[in-house]
């Protein structure tokens, strides 16, 4: 894939690889993933560690192909929540 507005992904980051088993096409456009604050319903594949902290180190939804697409079909839940 080519980096545009949808997908980008920096091979160079001190941090990369920060998911196991990424594949060529691993998007770092969401380095932070947006869909966080969601908690449980964020629809990633994420742990709550005992402390309480969720865990998202097994989570590549917002990396995937699809992820840029995935995450603007939740962002609304996430707008809805800042409005609170």
């Amino acid at each position: 894939m080519k980096n545009n507005e949808q997908y980008f992904c920096n091979r160079d980051c001190r941090f990369y690889p920060c998911h196991e088993g990424e594949g060529e096409d691993f998007n770092c456009l969401f380095c932070y993933c947006p869909l966080y604050a969601l908690g449980d319903r964020c629809g990633g594949d994420f742990l709550y560690l005992a402390n309480g902290i969720k865990s998202c180190e097994n989570c590549t939804r917002p990396h995937d192909p699809d992820g840029y697409a995935f995450v603007l079909s939740r962002i609304g839940e996430v707008t809805e929540m800042a409005k609170m």
